[in-house]
């Protein structure tokens, strides 16, 4: 009796799609990725041999998260995979029949909303059409704006449990978690594990490039955005800034750094760009905010003035000799 069991099942999973679809009606269809997790609004079918009160009926998971099936109850269902969602259903008809054969399938996925915002073409609210992951997700807010810093983060409640990525924060208050990853790694595939599945109400946020700025006696003094990486070498800065004014005082530059108590105060940190410009120094990295400050020397602009009026007294004398 129980081979036959297994025999129906087997037939049932082919036939009742068919039957479904042919008649015009609901169609059962297997989520796109095994740890579906299910939300509120969403739809299944199941199907429990021996039990007509529940078989081939759709039932909808209702705002709350909670789902009413006949003889099991009222029961939450949002945060459960598939898979957990069949075995909590069996536990609670075991009751009523020995070992419940239940089959589950999902007919309508609109339980994933997710907010983009930052640096992205499309911010907003998006729903998603299944589970999908980051990248995907990605892609649905139109993509990245020029000004996107080299971080995605990503904040999901708790609920749905910690992020499963390495770099991951906990909030103690919410119990929200909170991760980042890099955007680079992330467009390139470095590390796939990075791509991680995006549930119902997952933020994820493309804060802009921070800045560093280069100022005094450059070529081409302003901010430069730090789009790719974290940081940026000092001499990758003057490279940006087009080099050092004939004028400047390389060897008492200065770095100028927000202190890291949030009070709006900097310190000021000393460098020899010269000795780093030599390899007498390693180079040093600048962080989003950091402000290189290179000072004009008072005796060459002094001896260069001096220059520059000789040569226009000598010019004019000459014209006017002749």
């Amino acid at each position: 009796m129980r081979h036959l069991r297994y025999i129906f099942l087997i037939l049932w999973l082919f036939w009742v799609p068919v039957r479904a679809s042919s008649q015009g009606g609901l169609v059962a269809r297997p989520p796109a990725v095994p740890d579906y997790v299910l939300g509120a609004g969403d739809q299944v079918v199941l199907h429990v041999i021996d039990m007509d009160e529940v078989s081939d009926k759709p039932f909808r998971i209702d705002p709350n998260g909670f789902v009413d099936i006949p003889l099991a109850g009222r029961f939450r269902a949002s945060g459960m995979t598939l898979e957990q969602f069949k075995s909590d259903l069996a536990t609670r008809l075991s009751k009523y029949i020995t070992n419940p054969q239940i089959s589950v399938g999902l007919t309508d996925d609109q339980s994933r909303p997710v907010s983009i915002i930052g640096s992205v073409n499309a911010p907003g609210v998006h729903q998603l059409p299944g589970p999908e992951r980051l990248i995907e997700v990605l892609s649905l807010a139109g993509g990245m704006k020029a000004d996107a810093g080299s971080r995605v983060i990503l904040t999901r409640e708790q609920k749905w449990g910690k992020i499963p990525l390495p770099d991951v924060s906990v909030d103690l208050a919410t119990g929200c978690s909170t991760a980042s990853v890099s955007l680079d790694d992330l467009l390139d595939s470095k590390n796939p594990v990075d791509n991680v599945l995006i549930l119902p109400d997952d933020i994820i946020s493309i804060p802009k490039a921070e800045i560093v700025y280069v100022m005094g006696n450059v070529h081409k003094a302003g901010g430069f955005q730090l789009s790719s990486h974290p940081t940026i070498s000092l001499l990758q800065a003057v490279s940006l800034a087009e080099g050092i004014d004939k004028d400047a005082a390389p060897q008492r530059a200065k770095i100028l750094r927000q202190a890291s108590g949030g009070d709006g105060k900097a310190i000021e940190i000393p460098v020899d760009i010269t000795q780093i410009f030599t390899g007498k120094a390693p180079d040093i990295p600048l962080q989003g905010n950091d402000v290189l400050y290179i000072p004009n020397s008072a005796t060459k602009s002094s001896s260069r003035r001096a220059i520059e009026a000789i040569l226009q007294a000598a010019t004019g004398m000459a014209i006017y000799h002749f």
